[in-house]
């Protein structure tokens, strides 16, 4: 197993193992590695089958259902607890997964959930020759780098997490359409977290549209989360990955946020993705 720290210190890529036959001392490698790099892990070329992605994330925890988006939950076939993310259609012009080919906005995987999950991996199947790459911010890294006066201020605050829209900008199967941020529905989270296995804090924002700050009047709350968004998303603490075909991605969600880029709707991309569910709720860093 070959370790290999990418720019900045956030992340690592990993060669020379197989996730799908890992045994345990190989396993508590990575969750070392994992945990020392800030929550994201790559490896190059890994083409796990998804009998194979199954194992491996089972072996991190309890698995998720995909979530709920614009086509309803959409599953790999035989496969229930595999998402899928693809702008393809099938024989009757039915999407087989969700988000398209547009952009996809910086967000945290279902943190509009009481109990988010704790990781999600991502595997590429098929992908464009040109654009879908996936960024990654450091949050972490982003807890760190808040003056001392905004860090005190936010330490005691929650964010109202919404649910309405996807990362895609679509209106989620059954939901009720709504554009405003103080009477939405959505799960109160801390702003800054802890994460137990490291005792770090964590800038926790979750997804931009619809946030909002309970006790502060819209105008404060916009300003505060313009404020925490423009440092989680500095281009200093943040990776883009240009995928190639077999990648597979392993993120933190408790300590990173991801975004895409679009591609055009004429090529394929097909991505399949697992995610492991949320032991505990997150805890605010004190």
């Amino acid at each position: 197993m070959q370790c290999e720290t990418m720019a900045g210190g956030f992340g690592v890529s990993i060669t020379g193992v197989r996730v799908d036959a890992l045994d345990d001392a190989g396993l508590a490698a990575l969750l070392g590695a994992w945990r020392a790099h800030h929550g994201l892990m790559v490896f190059p070329r890994q083409q796990v089958s998804d009998a194979g992605l199954l194992a491996f994330s089972r072996r991190l925890g309890e698995l998720d259902l995909p979530p709920n988006q614009e086509n309803g939950r959409q599953s790999a076939p035989g496969f229930p607890e595999i998402y899928v993310v693809s702008n393809i259609k099938d024989a009757a012009g039915a999407p087989i997964g969700a988000l398209g080919d547009g952009e996809a906005v910086w967000h945290t995987d279902m943190s509009y959930a009481a109990l988010p999950p704790l990781a999600s991996m991502l595997t590429a199947r098929e992908i464009p020759a040109s654009g879908g790459s996936t960024w990654f911010c450091d949050m972490v890294a982003a807890a760190a780098a808040l003056p001392a006066d905004l860090r005190a201020r936010v330490a005691g605050l929650q964010v109202k997490h919404d649910g309405t829209y996807n990362s895609g900008g679509y209106l989620r199967k059954g939901v009720v359409a709504t554009d405003d941020p103080v009477t939405a529905p959505g799960t109160l989270h801390p702003l800054l977290v802890r994460i137990p296995e490291t005792g770090q804090a964590s800038l926790y924002l979750g997804r931009r549209r619809l946030a909002y700050i309970p006790g502060l009047s819209r105008a404060d709350s916009e300003a505060l989360l313009d404020q925490l968004w423009e440092i989680a998303t500095d281009p200093r603490r943040v990776y883009k990955h240009q995928w190639q075909l077999g990648d597979l991605v392993v993120w933190d969600n408790r300590t990173t946020m991801h975004r895409r880029d679009p591609f055009p709707p004429s090529e394929r991309r097909r991505m399949h993705r697992t995610q492991i569910k949320g032991t505990a709720a997150p805890a605010p860093f004190a």
